[in-house]
């Protein structure tokens, strides 16, 4: 994941290039739309898509590793809906202020909100972890409406062209921004010491995680959000966004924050909190990510 193009060949460089002005277009034409109707138009559009772009394979290979005696029609309905939320969500994300708004009129509750407002009085810091799920930055705009300010780590974009603007775009949404990396974990480790909150997507493919159970089988998971909030005494609290019924609005959910102990211990009940709520939901987290891919032992770690 280059952040200079210079680094790519020229080949490389003009397809990114090509890549990221189709998208950009893309999104600039949809802009255009009234909110109501652009969000589920670009839901639609790469709901269509998903055979082409490879999401429909990737979501079965998922379903049928994890779920093998899920009915086929709920095979074919989910090939349909998660990429109708993966779209709807990366509209949202370039919809600015429209977005933002509903994300901070959404009610939220849960366990871990009493948590959070408990560690902020105390003056501890908070580490905040979310999964692919609805949309995970409603959570992070509604929670800074709050008061809640907090910084975020994310991954950056294969293309670097791409990047540059979708840094900007959830930027928008509230800073400080860690890029993950060595610099990035710098940085973030500085703003836990200084007692602040952090929001961490834990449920992407992770080099140098643990193969820990999740949907019944091992999937590498970082346990640094766990690790992290063991040195830095920080509170551990799971936080999603269920997109509502009518596929705008959402609700925030907090789950019971992770007591200290062992990581790896912490870390599976992240897991085990993600996969309820998925159950609950299944056309809401992204199954078009290679969660499970492979790397290392394929056995759960339960050490």
């Amino acid at each position: 994941m280059p952040a200079d193009p210079s680094t790519l060949s020229f080949a490389d460089r003009a397809g990114y290039f090509a890549s990221n002005l189709a998208l950009r277009g893309l999104i600039g034409l949809f802009q255009a739309i009234p909110y109501r109707w652009r969000i589920p138009a670009m839901g639609w559009l790469v709901s269509r898509l998903g055979p082409m772009a490879g999401l429909t394979r990737r979501i079965r290979n998922n379903l049928k590793l994890v779920m093998p005696d899920l009915p086929e029609a709920e095979v074919r309905r989910l090939c349909r809906a998660v990429p109708n939320n993966a779209g709807r969500t990366l509209m949202e994300l370039y919809s600015g202020a429209p977005f933002v708004a509903r994300a901070r009129r959404a009610p939220i509750h849960g366990p871990g909100l009493a948590a959070l407002e408990a560690a902020r009085a105390e003056g501890r810091a908070v580490v905040l972890i979310t999964g692919h799920f609805g949309n995970y930055d409603a959570a992070r705009a509604n929670l800074i409406a709050r008061g809640h300010k907090m910084g975020a780590l994310y991954r950056r974009m294969a293309n670097p062209y791409f990047n540059e603007h979708y840094v900007r775009t959830i930027s928008n949404i509230g800073t400080p921004m860690f890029e993950q990396g060595r610099r990035g974990m710098a940085q973030m480790v500085r703003h836990l010491k200084q007692r602040g909150i952090i929001a961490i997507v834990g449920d992407l493919h992770a080099h140098g995680g643990r193969n820990l159970d999740f949907f019944g089988q091992p999937a590498v998971t970082s346990i640094v959000p766990a690790e992290l909030a063991l040195k830095y005494d920080a509170a551990l609290i799971p936080v999603y966004a269920v997109r509502q019924p009518n596929g705008l609005d959402f609700e925030i959910v907090m789950q019971d924050e992770i007591a200290h102990g062992d990581p790896v211990q912490m870390t599976l009940q992240v897991n085990a909190g993600l996969e309820a709520l998925v159950r609950e939901h299944m056309d809401q987290w992204f199954w078009i990510h290679r969660r499970w891919k492979p790397y290392g032992p394929q056995t759960p770690d339960a050490s």
